[in-house]
């Protein structure tokens, strides 16, 4: 976690940011490629912590399955060290857009200054969590990577408060543009249960509480994939465990606005 003056700093940075025109034009550093998705993984720019990751989130094939495409207006929601953000940049390119939300007493500033300062189509959208909302009808995809069982966690060590889960997804289904999606991978939970009692033990989340959810908030379910599925994984140990911390059992669904 950053300090009170480091958070005070980043807000700042941010906030300039924001304000701060955005110019269509592509990274320098931008490989020549047919495949943006391939492109977007063999950034150069990329470091060699987030590239590590690789092998473990299989980004290719998630980034198909959510079906980014170069212009896209993408919400990476819960954006953490800008693991996708940076790829989804690289994906739709100068005529799209990335906003990057998150909290912004948790943001690593360290991580995300190099990521900007090379990728001027990401917005970053760093506020206190109880106030995370998204504008209406200004987006194509909302990707909630590791993301969603949080919705159901609270802590004040880490500034997450008790949110209304079926008010977040009225304000992702009011920002999506007709046929837009969300996609969402989590850590497999126990099934049935207290969603909240469960995301705290083990921050973790039953994927049917999540399509139930999602049912009720308008969305259609429209595509699930086995991309990250681990058989070994028991469901019902902490994911920080060093055990099984990597490798847990993660669930991808797809749901679309129609219309």
């Amino acid at each position: 976690m950053v300090s009170r003056s480091s958070v005070a700093a980043c807000a700042a940075t941010l906030a300039f940011a924001l304000a701060a025109p955005v110019h269509a034009r592509p990274p320098a550093h931008s490989p020549v490629h047919a495949d943006p998705i391939a492109a977007a993984i063999a950034d150069p720019g990329r470091d060699a912590d987030r590239r590590a990751l690789d092998e473990g989130r299989k980004p290719a094939e998630i980034i198909a399955f959510a079906q980014v495409h170069p212009g896209d207006v993408v919400a990476d929601w819960g954006a953490g060290g800008g693991y996708y953000s940076e790829l989804f940049a690289d994906v739709v390119g100068p005529k799209g857009m990335v906003y990057a939300v998150g909290t912004v007493e948790n943001v690593d500033v360290a991580k995300w200054s190099p990521i900007l300062a090379r990728h001027p189509n990401i917005r970053p959208l760093f506020v206190s969590a109880g106030v995370q909302a998204l504008a209406p009808a200004s987006l194509d995809l909302i990707f909630a990577h590791l993301e969603y069982h949080d919705l159901y966690w609270s802590s004040v060590k880490f500034h997450y408060p008790v949110r209304d889960v079926d008010a977040v997804l009225r304000n992702w289904y009011a920002a999506l543009r007709p046929g837009g999606r969300v996609v969402v991978i989590d850590h497999v939970g126990p099934a049935g249960g207290d969603p909240r009692q469960i995301a705290d033990k083990f921050h973790r989340i039953d994927p049917e509480r999540v399509k139930a959810d999602f049912a009720r908030a308008g969305f259609v379910l429209d595509g699930e994939s086995s991309t990250l599925h681990r058989e070994e994984d028991p469901h019902n140990t902490l994911v920080f465990d060093p055990a099984i911390r990597g490798h847990t059992d993660r669930f991808v669904l797809r749901f679309v606005k129609r219309g």
